[in-house]
């Protein structure tokens, strides 16, 4: 087998393919697209809703434990006082003065060019797999032009938001490559304003909700109260998040209109909140195999203490390696009983548990994963992706690009192809076996071009599976060619077979 040879040509590779064969197109394309906002396509918008279906099958409906829930996405402005959202869910931003580009301070890596002890300059260089050497280069590259004589020392970088005053006129923009035009790192609130009602003064201000938690949290006492819940339990909800991003990048990865799947797992104040917190990153690591994740791909990280929330017991990220860098896929934290006691504190309404054990109230604490959907289906896409040569019907060596999704994630699961759409005995069997397929399962008719495009074609979109209607169905045994994707092998298989196969693989 054969990828893509670096990891921007590989990127590029799977953005091409999913415009060309309809997952994820630029928002407003027409207009010359939105920064920061996609579309998804016939087939995205499929791969999208199976990974939905998975998680909340597997995460509540399989599950005793947990429940279910749909919070408004514009919610009282006080929520997002009471979680401190308002006052501090910032991000540094720096700006370019000349260029008028924006940067994350904590993204725009600098470094002094030192030669012979000396600081002579400064380079910069966005965050990247490759910043270090991106550094070192351009300060070398300095070192030449400036006809500087001596030896250069290795690079030290360091982000913007660790510039002294005195650095900051002398370090230059990427934009320009000319220092003096970069603004010291301030403030920038990420969550998107509104207003709500006839009336647009400060009264009307509200919010497009930056997560999903709040949700959760607000309506912990009404859960309670109606779901028959017994601690430990959780709530769990999907759905669209949006936040300013200064930067948005890396295609989906860091968008400004996302959607999550997060989950609150409620447990005892004095319950072991270390083991709970190593359960929950265990199942999100099994869940993440079982829709098809390498493991080869995922790792843990640990944040330090020191860079944990005041009122954090501990937090790690499951980690997945893009072809743009190992990144955060999906963060488990022990957030203590600070949600829970800010909301009640900022309404007045008690959010206290009663132990019917000890005949006390308390107030839960609780466990926290939280994954983005469009995350998980970027990695999806990534660890799916491949290239290979293969031989067609005659034997030249061609290339094959597929998707070798997992067929619970899969868009389509089969495809029905009669081998030629002039034979009516043959078409009249397909069309029969799609109709009863597509009572279940999403299935796809093709009965266009020969038959080793339309495989082609299909492994592209990544269906597991390719069911061929030929003329020994009709003539002998009523058996179909069945083609697996991944192998390409064909073998014969009964309609009852076809259906158990499906029953077992997609759950």
């Amino acid at each position: 087998m054969s990828t893509a040879d670096s990891p921007t040509d590989l990127m590029e590779r799977i953005v091409a393919l999913c415009k060309r064969r309809g997952f994820i197109f630029p928002s407003s394309e027409i207009y010359g697209g939105f920064n920061g906002f996609f579309d998804y396509g016939p087939l995205g918008a499929e791969l999208k809703k199976n990974i939905r279906d998975c998680w909340w099958n597997d995460m509540v409906r399989r599950r005793d434990d947990i429940v279910g829930l749909e919070s408004s996405i514009i919610m009282h402005p006080k929520v997002w006082e009471a979680s401190g959202h308002v006052a501090g869910f910032t991000d540094p931003l720096v700006d370019c003065k000349v260029s008028k580009q924006r940067y994350r301070a904590d993204q725009l890596f600098f470094a002094p060019v030192v030669v012979d002890g000396k600081t002579v300059g400064y380079v910069s260089a966005l965050e990247s797999e490759r910043t270090a050497e991106e550094l070192q280069a351009a300060g070398e590259n300095f070192k030449r032009k400036k006809a500087i004589q001596g030896k250069i020392e290795p690079v030290q970088p360091r982000d913007m938001t660790e510039a002294k005053p005195e650095e900051i006129p002398l370090i230059p923009s990427p934009a320009t490559g000319e220092p003096g035009s970069l603004t010291p790192p301030r403030s920038f609130n990420m969550m998107f304003q509104t207003n709500v009602g006839a009336m647009t003064d400060g009264s009307s201000v509200a919010y497009l909700r930056p997560e999903t938690a709040q949700g959760m949290f607000v309506d912990f006492k009404n859960v309670v109260d109606t779901g028959r819940v017994k601690l430990p339990f959780g709530i769990a909800q999907i759905g669209k998040s949006f936040r300013n991003e200064i930067t948005p990048r890396n295609f989906i990865f860091r968008s400004r209109e996302f959607e999550q799947m997060e989950m609150e797992y409620f447990i005892h104040e004095d319950a072991d909140w270390a083991k709970c917190h190593q359960e929950w990153i265990a199942w999100c690591q099994a869940w993440l195999l079982s829709i098809g994740l390498p493991e080869s791909h995922l790792s843990l990280y640990a944040h330090p203490k020191e860079k944990l929330a005041f009122y954090s017991k501990g937090t790690v990220d499951i980690m997945f390696k893009y072809p743009f860098g190992v990144q955060e896929l999906w963060g488990i934290a022990a957030r203590g009983n600070y949600d829970l006691t800010q909301h009640a504190t900022a309404s007045g309404k008690p959010m206290e548990h009663f132990d019917e054990a000890t005949k006390k109230k308390f107030v839960p604490h609780v466990i926290e994963p939280a994954v983005g959907v469009d995350r998980i289906l970027l990695a999806v896409l990534c660890a799916a992706y491949a290239e290979e040569d293969v031989k067609d019907e005659k034997g030249n060596v061609e290339k094959r690009t597929v998707l070798r999704f997992s067929p619970r994630l899969a868009p389509i699961k089969v495809a029905v192809l009669p081998l030629i759409k002039n034979k009516p005995e043959l078409v009249d069997v397909a069309e029969k076996l799609y109709r009863k397929l597509k009572r279940k399962w999403n299935v796809f008719y093709d009965e266009t071009g020969n038959i080793g495009k339309r495989y082609r074609r299909q492994d592209e979109a990544g269906t597991p599976w390719c069911v061929t209607i030929d003329f020994e169905t009709i003539e002998k045994d009523g058996t179909f060619t069945l083609r697996e994707r991944d192998t390409m092998q064909q073998k014969r298989i009964t309609e009852a077979d076809l259906f158990a196969l499906l029953e077992e693989k997609v759950y």
